[in-house]
């Protein structure tokens, strides 16, 4: 069985002394995730990895802005 992931990306338009969450989920794969809010912070994003046993995934923007790019 395929393990479970969660994409999730840094918001553009948020700088990081605000306290709005920073993240956005881009998609859910397996296991049946869903996801309700669209906005969260890194932590919360992690433990929901954690309670659904599945692997998290950050995505990085290109350079020219124009798409996404999986980090290692």
């Amino acid at each position: 069985m395929e393990t479970a992931k969660i994409f999730v990306r840094e918001r553009r338009k948020v700088n990081e002394k605000s306290k709005e969450p920073r993240f956005n989920v881009v998609a859910a794969i397996g296991s049946g995730i869903k996801i309700y809010a669209t906005h969260l912070r890194k932590k919360e994003a992690i433990e929901i990895a954690k309670a659904a046993n599945a692997e998290l995934v950050f995505l990085e923007h290109d350079e020219d802005g124009t798409g996404l790019t999986l980090c290692d």
